[in-house]
């Protein structure tokens, strides 16, 4: 507990280089392009559009409003899976900053997952405009539970990028092995359908997705317009903690050895 303590409060010392690489990486995201910062906004627009467009249109859903019930679950997973893909090489793409100065390693991740978190938050203003224009009526208990499922999700990524970016560093093939788990998670956690559709036999094989009781809390707010189950929350934030303990662990016994590495 001792030394979980000092790296907690070696991380607090350095949060203006976490601050510093939050900022840099949201400018870096469009600097050399046209609209710039406006890309936040387009993407998930265009992404809306689409959805829109395919499920009204050509693969007609029965469930109403489709696009919104998908575009509230998308947004989370896109910040989940971006961590989970693109997350696990931040170690080696900060591979100079690593080798040439000291700072506590696990900066690089938690600064890495801020910056995702902080995007899907910008892109969080379209959700609730999307969500509005819809005709959803949010109450306002469900609305202060909003932060805490985000708060809850934030741990469980940042928990997984600390696991795949220190193991990273030594087996570079998981960061393509991550992509192609990344695909078939999607499909395991209920973003283009219900658990309803899920056969009754394996819903509890899907329930141990923890992907599936955030996403499932984010629709109870953002599209039913209720309030998440208690039980799910206390689960997932549970999941949210453990994982990221988790990862505070095995990142500390990896980040050792990460310059003789690299």
């Amino acid at each position: 507990m001792e030394r979980i303590g000092d790296t907690l409060k070696e991380i607090w010392a350095y949060r203006m280089m976490v601050r510093s690489l939050v900022h840099k990486d949201l400018r870096g995201r469009y600097q050399a392009s046209v609209l710039g910062f406006l890309w936040t906004f387009i993407v998930p627009l265009c992404q809306l559009l689409v959805y829109t467009v395919v499920f009204s249109v050509i693969l007609r859903s029965q469930m109403e409003k489709f696009y919104l019930y998908l575009f509230v679950a998308l947004i989370p997973w896109n910040f989940f899976s971006a961590c989970l893909t693109t997350g696990s090489g931040c170690i080696l793409y900060q591979g100079s900053l690593v080798n040439k100065i000291y700072f506590p390693r696990e900066v690089v991740p938690i600064a890495y997952v801020t910056s995702a978190f902080v995007n899907m938050c910008y892109c969080g203003v379209v959700v609730f405009a999307v969500c509005l224009i819809s005709g959803v009526r949010f109450t306002f208990a469900g609305l202060l539970c909003l932060p805490l499922v985000m708060l809850e999700q934030y741990m469980f990524v940042l928990g997984v990028t600390m696991i795949t970016s220190s193991v990273n560093v030594y087996f570079r093939d998981l960061e393509h092995i991550l992509t192609i788990l990344s695909m078939a998670w999607m499909f395991m956690t209920p973003i283009m359908y219900d658990m309803s559709m899920v056969p009754e036999k394996l819903q509890p094989l899907f329930r141990l997705n923890p992907m599936t009781g955030y996403i499932m809390s984010y629709r109870d707010i953002l599209y039913w317009g209720t309030v998440p189950d208690a039980g799910r929350l206390a689960i997932s934030g549970a999941v949210g903690f453990l994982v990221m303990a988790a990862g505070f662990a095995v990142f500390g016994r990896l980040k050792r050895r990460f310059s003789e590495v690299m």
